[in-house]
């Protein structure tokens, strides 16, 4: 006989979400004593503490971390799995949910997105930006359909397949010093004050493949997390940005900016979309990709 069930992982995952016993019974439509007597019974079999309090707090064993992280791989896929059958029984298509590490693409996705959902009527599109595990791991964990991203990690079981290419740039204003060079050299940025997404600086292309390979920094490094509220901060002085070459052009009519190619060569980066193999012959699916690479150049389209 099994002791280890379903709702041990939910209690268990909704302890952690909310933070309390009676948050967590609340959202399970449970009572308190009920969820504490299903992981007193739990402990009893197991022989094992799950969890212990540490004031008001609950503090979870080295055991109860191990379930929480079976509990985060496992529930998503679960509840994938009664979605789509579900769907499968009603005659539904299904959902299409894309995450995004990416985020000057939105912009282009909205482009994909519409011809899509006309071509597949019967279909949703659910965007997530912020995964628990990241985006490879909300992939593993059945969160996500999709991942766009411009840094691809090619793990078994997973695929991603290049849509599009485009330029990294430096992003000034029109009263810009930079404004007429034909490239940007890494050491004039260390008077600058550069503006970036709120990114790790590892995942960030002006620092991992222009500034860091040189040991330059800049000598402000501000975060935003709006592209509009950006652009207005470089159009308004008040510092330079990185941004895809397309979407510097697309935004000109909008925005007092200009693109300035960073290095000699400039910084070439693709776009791609990654899903699950398992999932390659979902038509649905594939059919998103194939528009996504028939979308080569969002500036023209």
């Amino acid at each position: 006989m099994s002791y280890l069930e379903r709702s041990h992982l939910e209690i268990l995952r909704a302890v952690e979400q909310f933070g309390s016993l009676t948050a967590a019974a609340d959202q399970l439509h449970l009572t308190q004593s009920a969820l504490s007597h299903t992981i007193r019974k739990l402990e009893d079999h197991l022989t094992i503490p799950i969890w212990y309090r540490e004031g008001r707090k609950l503090k979870l064993t080295q055991a109860g971390e191990y379930l929480l992280a079976v509990a985060n791989r496992l529930l998503p896929q679960l509840i994938h799995a009664e979605n789509r059958l579900k769907e499968f029984a009603q005659g539904e298509r299904g959902s299409l949910r894309i995450g995004m590490e990416c985020h000057p693409c939105y912009q282009w996705l909205l482009k994909i997105v519409s011809p899509y959902l006309k071509a597949w009527p019967a279909v949703d599109v659910d965007v997530k930006q912020k995964f628990q595990f990241g985006g490879i791991g909300a992939l593993f964990g059945y969160e996500i359909d999709i991942l766009v991203t411009p840094d691809p990690l090619f793990k078994n079981g997973l695929t991603f397949v290049p849509v599009f290419d485009y330029e990294q740039v430096l992003v000034v204003n029109s009263n810009h010093p930079f404004k007429d060079l034909t490239y940007i050299k890494p050491k004039q940025l260390q008077e600058e004050n550069l503006i970036t997404y709120p990114v790790s600086v590892e995942r960030l292309d002006i620092f991992n493949l222009f500034l860091t390979p040189c040991g330059i920094t800049p000598k402000n490094h501000k975060l935003i997390e709006t592209t509009d509220i950006m652009l207005q901060m470089v159009a308004s002085g008040r510092g330079v940005a990185s941004l895809p070459r397309w979407l510097v052009e697309e935004q000109r009519e909008k925005f007092d900016v200009l693109p300035v190619k960073l290095g000699p060569r400039g910084i070439a980066k693709q776009i791609h979309i990654g899903f699950r193999d398992t999932d390659r012959d979902i038509d649905y699916l594939s059919d998103f990709v194939r528009v996504a690479q028939q979308f080569t150049n969002p500036h023209h389209t």
